[in-house]
Order: C-alpha cells, then sequence, then structure tokens
C-alpha cells in the first residue's frame, strides 16, 4: 500500500473549516438533503452566495423518518471519524444529541466482541455517538439550514444543463399535491452541483443520456436481512456497562441464523436493538420471534429486549454492495460531483455510511483549497474520493465477501486466501493483544487507512498472539 495514500487518507480525517475562504460560486445546488447532502451543503456553504438543497421528501417538523431514506429506522452509529469531522464543522451537534438523549460512547461504554468474546481494550479515548439517524439528520439539518445562504427547494430534481462542457442548471419539479407527472418543469441556475441522491441516483442514466460517460457500476452480492426494534431502557446512561454494543458470530457460532447484533442505547431512554441475518437467515418479525432470537446471544440483548416494546420490529432487505467508479470515466462535465450512497453504499451494520459521507465532503474541501480549475471535470475530487471509497469497501465488502464465500464453499484464489488468514489472523489477535485492538479499531472506525494493517510486524505479532492462546 503506497504511504502517499494512506497519508492521504489521514489528512482527509484531520480536515478542518478554511479560515478565510474564497467564495468560488454565486449559486452551487446540492440534489438530495439526507446527511450527505447537507454534509456537502455545509461545505459550499464557504465556497458560494447561495446553496440551494433540492429535496423531493417532506421535512418533518421533528426527528421524524423519510420515506426517502429507507434504512433510517435502524441501527446507525456515527463512528469516530464521522464524529470528528462533524463536529468540527458544525460544533455543538455532539451537545445538542446528549441533550435530546443519545449516547456519547467512550471505550468504559462501548463493546465489540467476536463469539462472544470481547476486544481486549485498545487504551485509546475514541468515541462512538449511539444515536437514532432521523435525530441526527434533523439536528445537522437544523444548523446547515440555518446558515444565511442555505435554503431548501422541496423538488425533484430531474435532469442537469450544460454548456461549454460544464453544469450550468439543474431541471426540477415541485413536490406538493396532485399530478407530478403534469407539473412544468423548471430550472435553477447553477455554478457547482453535487448529487447526494442517494442509493437510486439518477445521475449516471443522465450522463449517458446527455452523451457523457456512464460511471461503472461495481456490485458485490451481499444479501443482509436486517430486524431492529425500539425498548423501553429503564438504566441511565451512567449507569450502563455498555451504551453500544456489537457482537459478531461466525457461521459455527449458535446464534440463531444472526451473524450480527447491535444494541445502542439512544434518545428517549430506549434501547435500540438490530439482529442481522445473510442469505436465507431472517431474524424475527414479530417482537416475540426477535426476544426468542435474542435470548440466544449474549445476555445484554436479553436485558435490552425486556423492555416495553416502543416501537416494533422494522425489517430492511439489502441485496448487494455497490459502488461507482467515477474515476474510470474519461469523459465528465465540469462543475459537478457525487457523494455519499450515490458513490457507495455499502453494508450498513459496519457503520461507515454516515462517516463515509463525512469524509466525502472532507474531499469537497480539499478538492476547493487546491486551486483547482472549475472548467474541467472534477478528475481530483474524484481521486481523492476514491481513496475513501476504497478504504470503506475494503473493510465492508471484504468481510462480507468472506463470509458468503465461507457459508457457500466457493473456491477461492490463492492470493485471496492469503488476504483473509491474515485479517483473520489479526482479527483473532484483537481478543487478547490490546496494541492490535488499537491498529484494527482505528481502521474500523475509520480514523486510518487499511493499508495500515498490511505492516508486517503486525500481522507477526498478531500470530504469535493467536498461537500463544493456542497453547493454553
Amino acid at each position: 500500500m503506497s504511504e502517499s495514500v494512506v497519508s492521504l487518507y489521514e489528512s482527509l480525517v484531520e480536515a478542518e473549516p478554511p479560515r478565510s475562504p474564497s467564495v468560488l460560486f454565486d449559486t452551487a445546488c446540492v440534489m438530495g438533503g439526507s446527511i450527505a447532502g447537507l454534509l456537502a451543503a455545509r461545505v459550499l456553504a464557504d465556497r458560494a452566495r447561495n446553496v440551494v438543497i433540492i429535496e423531493p421528501d417532506e421535512i418533518p417538523a421533528e426527528a421524524d423518518t423519510r420515506s426517502g431514506v429507507p434504512q433510517d429506522q435502524q441501527v446507525h452509529t456515527l463512528l469516530p471519524a464521522g464524529h470528528l469531522w462533524v463536529e468540527r464543522w458544525i460544533p455543538g451537534v455532539t451537545q445538542e444529541a446528549q441533550k435530546r438523549g443519545a449516547s456519547l460512547c467512550g471505550p468504559d461504554k462501548s463493546l465489540t466482541a467476536f463469539n462472544g468474546i470481547p476486544q481486549a481494550s485498545d487504551g485509546g479515548d475514541h468515541h462512538l455517538l449511539a444515536i437514532g439517524r432521523p435525530l441526527l439528520e434533523a439536528l445537522i439539518r437544523a444548523r446547515v439550514t440555518a446558515l444565511p445562504n442555505v435554503s431548501v427547494l422541496r423538488a425533484r430534481a430531474t435532469g442537469l444543463r450544460y454548456s461549454d462542457g460544464a453544469v450550468d442548471a439543474v431541471r426540477f419539479v415541485e413536490s406538493g399535491t396532485g399530478d407530478q407527472g403534469k407539473r412544468t418543469e423548471k430550472v435553477l441556475d447553477a455554478d457547482f452541483v453535487v448529487d447526494a441522491m442517494g442509493r437510486s441516483s439518477r445521475l449516471s442514466s443522465w450522463l449517458k443520456q446527455d452523451g457523457y460517460d456512464e460511471p461503472r457500476l461495481e456490485r458485490l452480492e451481499a444479501p443482509i436481512n436486517y430486524a431492529t426494534a425500539l425498548f423501553e431502557r429503564p438504566a441511565k446512561f451512567a449507569d450502563l456497562e455498555s451504551a453500544a454494543v456489537l457482537q459478531l458470530f461466525t457461521p459455527q457460532f449458535p446464534s440463531g441464523g444472526v451473524s450480527v447484533a447491535a444494541a445502542n442505547a439512544i434518545e428517549g431512554q430506549q434501547w435500540l436493538v438490530m439482529l442481522m441475518g445473510y442469505g436465507d437467515n431472517r431474524p424475527g418479525t414479530t417482537v416475540d420471534e426477535f426476544r426468542a432470537v435474542s435470548a440466544k446471544l449474549p445476555a445484554i440483548f436479553s436485558e435490552a429486549t425486556s423492555g416495553a416494546v416502543t416501537r416494533g420490529v422494522v425489517a430492511y432487505h439489502q441485496a448487494e454492495s455497490r459502488r461507482r467508479l467515477f474515476t474510470e470515466a474519461s469523459r465528465l462535465p465540469a462543475r459537478l460531483v457525487s457523494m455519499g450512497d450515490a458513490v457507495a453504499s455499502f453494508n450498513p451494520i459496519y457503520g461507515q455510511g454516515m462517516s463515509s459521507a463525512a469524509l466525502h465532503a472532507s474531499c469537497l474541501a480539499s478538492y476547493f483549497g487546491s486551486g483547482i480549475d472549475l472548467d474541467v471535470a472534477a478528475t481530483e475530487f474524484f481521486r481523492l474520493q476514491q481513496v475513501v471509497v476504497d478504504a470503506a469497501w475494503g473493510v465492508s465488502a471484504a468481510g462480507d465477501a468472506s463470509r458468503l464465500d465461507a457459508e457457500t464453499g466457493a473456491t477461492v484464489p490463492e492470493e485471496v486466501q492469503q488476504q483473509r488468514w491474515a485479517m483473520e489472523q489479526i482479527v483473532g489477535a484483537t481478543l487478547v493483544d490490546g496494541d492490535i485492538t488499537r491498529a484494527f479499531n482505528n481502521v474500523s472506525y475509520m480514523l486510518r487507512h487499511p493499508g495500515t494493517l498490511a505492516d508486517p510486524a503486525l500481522l507477526e505479532r498478531a500470530v504469535a498472539a493467536n498461537e500463544g492462546v493456542a497453547t493454553k
């Protein structure tokens, strides 16, 4: 792994708002008002006189679900890298979240375990924010849209307009009552456009239709089934032994078909509990089934599901992970980028979605600060973003592929077998060696690039630690 890639990734994690930003645009437009779009708008607010977010969903008055975010009722945790970035660019969000009942979980309140065995303490001081996705989005939205130059237009983007090889406007149809198909298409002039339309983004088809390259879509089959429910939590945060629990199970572990389970102490004095199965394994669809499966897991899950139900079981299915490879496209219009799930969406259990969106925004800030030519395609932005996408893909997609191959008995190339063996050694050693736990967690938390785990000395230490356990 190139040291320059590792260093570049970590510089994106540490990026701060510009001290004296120069205004580059009159009007910038963000298509999509979810977390990725809001964070893009925050970056653009430093660079444009006006930032318009085009969002088709009606914005709820409170922290409520939106139809455009089908996974928002599932477990969400803001990893340390995302938490650091968001707090750096939108100061005070964490404090507001805690006032609303979210849990800021340091090492003393966080637990990650494999087959019921906890990781060794890494001695660090990183924090996870355990919070319901609707609340976090509402808090970020309130802060970003309160900026004097940011506004929201309730509408659906329908296409782009170009001039001299650059995007110069967004076509849209306003949302509201009535037959949307009969409404007049309007145009918003824009000097820069961000696609944050999520996993179902239509940008690629627009580009192909308009004579530009359609970014190649890479897919990885990873059929995952979530079941998530909310339960009353009588204990206060300070009294909890753990407030953010993540348990991962191998196919051989007797877990009732559950591959991953999580329990987060979130707002409203609630436990948010999630059970996830691969393939044909579908966690319970009723509360009774949900509790029965939880009873087969470590005790924290029986405890967390014992309270009164505050929201019944909500299921979510995702068939694959996917990423669009903009770096391979040789002909793209200038003044256009894509961010968040519109570029890459992974198995949500790894918790990388919101933090990836934050780091994509960091890429945008770095791109604007690098003295680039805005009248050519944003190749430099996509190069920076690819570093983040590859890092997240290497963790989540590789983990899913390994599990599915193990369950199906698929033939795996020797090189891939060696890579997986090395990762298994490192993961196994996190149960007994705090230094290895720290190296592994820094990557899982998106603070450091996965290339840092390729250190031969680290692997040698992991093997020795595992052999020491095996001989006891």
